[in-house]
């Protein structure tokens, strides 16, 4: 079923870039023609909508299955901190505001 999804979500994709692409080209023709800009032609609004309908088929089926949020869920994975401790900083400004906010709640 993903894979599937993913094949809408391209063929959604093309469509947005077509889309595009042809709106540039008919603005460039009425250009030529020195007529006013009104709006897209029905075409491409259609071909807007099905590309938008299809991006938001594939973006609703290709994540596939949520994971529970629960804490006390089976499904939960164990989280351990990164093997690599040198980027992770405790000493800073942070710990002046509480000791302040701290200092003021004994006065």
């Amino acid at each position: 079923m993903t894979g599937l999804g993913f094949v809408v979500g391209v063929l959604g994709v093309l469509f947005l870039s077509h889309a595009a692409y042809s709106t540039i080209q008919y603005k460039n023709l009425l250009k030529i023609t020195e007529d006013e800009f009104s709006g897209p032609p029905m075409n491409v609004v259609l071909e807007l909508v099905l590309g938008f309908m299809f991006c938001m088929h594939a973006a609703l089926s290709v994540p596939g299955k949520f994971q529970s949020i629960h804490p006390d869920s089976e499904e939960n994975r164990v989280v351990s901190l990164p093997a690599n401790m040198e980027f992770m900083i405790f000493n800073h400004r942070g710990r002046a505001i509480i000791s302040e906010m701290d200092m003021k709640l004994k006065l």
